[in-house]
């Protein structure tokens, strides 16, 4: 299993916080001979009686001199898992998750909303400070 992002536990107690309950830290994505793990999966209960929205998120930091370089790998990544995914628990819907000001100083320049858009990348923008998360982008 891969390391843990440096905000897994922030995102993970953002999701708490938000009324999530954590279902699997890490999700492994198994499909014929591939195996892989994102970073959690959590459920949000709609009511007693009816099945919850669930999803997994994939965290990513950001943290590398070169936001592009990350962003190549993040979307590779998120692409790949979304497909597996798919595949194996189409019930579930993939997020990628970040700090807010990676969504405010990389995310909303044009050429990574036209990217993020085509690719139908959805998004978790979190105060990973304060373990809150600002905005869900579907």
């Amino acid at each position: 299993m891969p390391a843990k992002d440096v905000y897994h536990d922030a995102v993970k107690n953002a999701l708490i916080k938000d009324g999530w309950s954590i279902l699997a830290d890490p999700y492994k994505i198994k499909y014929k001979d591939a195996e892989l793990f994102a970073d959690l999966a959590a459920e949000k209960p709609i009511a007693a009686e009816q099945n919850g929205r669930k999803i997994v998120v994939e965290i990513k930091s950001f943290l590398s001199a070169s936001p592009m370089r990350d962003f190549e790998l993040a979307l590779g990544q998120y692409i790949l898992y979304r497909n597996l995914i798919n595949l194996t628990e189409p019930e579930y819907q993939i997020y990628l998750a970040i700090k807010d000001s990676i969504y405010e100083n990389f995310f909303k320049r044009e050429s990574i909303k036209d990217i993020t858009k085509i690719n139908q990348l959805l998004l978790i923008i979190v105060d990973m400070g304060k373990e809150e998360i600002l905005q869900w982008i579907n």
